[in-house]
């Protein structure tokens, strides 16, 4: 069966950082593009405004990697937001503030998101994520004493293929409290030899 263009687009979505990748996107977009700007909205100019177009430049394709690459996320996430921190000093403080903001909104997106967060929200069952759930668990199996009838004991000694007992499990014994015995009664001893 093949999927609606609308669902596969929510499935690559929703299989990567997308918004956090998009705030990056633009928050690069946007240091990049202001010194490009008339010289009375420019703060910096001439060569002061190429570590705007290199941060900006570095920012959309820390986006970029958080789209394409989900495993670099956190990497991506971390850069874009010290990235982001120092446009604020060094690119017209950070695209006026704008920049800044949506780079550090854009790198804690990034470096936050989980792959089947929104599953593991729904508790397992998936609904409404797209995402195909995580298998289950396969338990180890036990070891199995195999027991080998009368007439094949000879034969199982020869090839060397004795039935292994598979091992006990340990018990946790629970620690046994000490018993502390009243002493035993002393008979009364009056000085004066009184009895009781």
């Amino acid at each position: 069966m093949l999927l609606s263009r609308r669902q596969r687009w929510r499935r690559w979505r929703r299989s990567r950082p997308f918004w956090g990748g998009l705030f990056a996107i633009l928050a690069g977009a946007w240091i990049c593009v202001l010194p490009l700007a008339p010289l009375k909205i420019m703060l910096q100019q001439g060569v002061a405004g190429i570590p705007s177009v290199l941060m900006g430049i570095v920012m959309v394709v820390l986006g970029l990697t958080a789209w394409f690459s989900p495993p670099q996320r956190g990497l991506a996430g971390v850069l874009a937001t010290l990235i982001a921190t120092a446009a604020l000093v060094l690119s017209n403080l950070g695209g006026f503030l704008i920049g800044t903001l949506l780079g550090i909104l854009g790198g804690g997106l990034m470096f936050a998101w989980q792959p089947y967060a929104a599953q593991r929200a729904d508790g397992g069952t998936g609904a409404g994520t797209g995402a195909e759930p995580d298998p289950a668990p396969v338990p180890a199996p036990a070891a199995v004493a195999v027991a080998v009838p009368a007439s094949d004991k000879g034969r199982a000694q020869d090839l060397d293929e004795t039935p292994v007992p598979a091992p006990a499990p340990p018990r946790a014994s629970a620690p046994v409290p000490p018993r502390s015995a009243p002493p035993p009664p002393t008979p009364h001893s009056d000085p004066q030899g009184a009895q009781p």
